[in-house]
């Protein structure tokens, strides 16, 4: 994952092949706003590029929840290596929670980790993979207040130097109204896409730590 920041960052595209994009074009056909829901699997990174440059630049700009490294030096390279056209990036903040809903109703896409562990009170406790977990509620809250589509996506890396391929899947089942049911079924899909490849999930992260008091 660091060796390919770089090229990601500051370097020419990467090749990058879709598979499955057919419930983003019913989407944006529709005028219907996109959750992406992306765990800490395979190249996050290259997943809101490849939107960004297929869609976003077309009028379909996708938005990402960010949070900037706290040291500022890195904070900057960070803010400018992922600008670029149809990207557009959201603070990890009430502002921040309010221009994706905003995005959302005007029919564009946002994209979360819904693996990262929240702040304390905007997150619940439900399982992941058999152990206690503290689970951010703003995806199933953006989609279920929006109405939009809840798409699963991917970007598997390939051997070899070969690029990535993009892999997207709408939600099995439709999410449940009560926030807690609905937190854990993202849970559980996350969970299927993850035992689908379980080598280039991010084991290393500390999925069940204590969430922190402040953004």
């Amino acid at each position: 994952m660091v060796a390919e920041l770089p090229r990601l960052w500051l370097g020419r595209a990467v090749p990058v092949r879709w598979s499955g994009e057919a419930p983003i074009e019913a989407a944006l056909t529709q005028g219907r706003g996109i959750v992406f829901l992306t765990p800490h699997l395979g190249c996050f990174e290259v997943t809101a590029q490849a939107f960004a440059a297929r869609y976003g630049v077309a009028g379909h700009p996708l938005t990402v929840l960010f949070r900037p490294p706290r040291k500022a030096r890195l904070s900057e390279l960070v803010r400018v290596a992922r600008q670029r056209p149809g990207l557009l990036t959201a603070p990890a903040s009430l502002a921040g929670v309010r221009q994706l809903l905003r995005a959302l109703k005007a029919g564009h896409a946002v994209g979360l980790l819904p693996d990262q562990v929240p702040p304390a009170n905007m997150g619940v406790w439900t399982p992941f993979f058999g152990q206690p977990a503290y689970t951010m509620t703003l995806a199933a809250r953006l989609a279920q207040q929006s109405g939009a589509l809840i798409v699963l996506a991917w970007g598997e890396r390939l051997n070899l130097g070969r690029g990535y391929v993009f892999h997207v899947e709408p939600m099995g089942s439709a999410l449940s109204p009560e926030l807690p049911a609905a937190v854990h079924q993202i849970n559980q899909a996350m969970e299927a896409l993850i035992l689908r490849n379980p080598g280039q999930y991010l084991w290393g992260y500390a999925r069940y730590k204590s969430p922190r008091e402040e953004l």
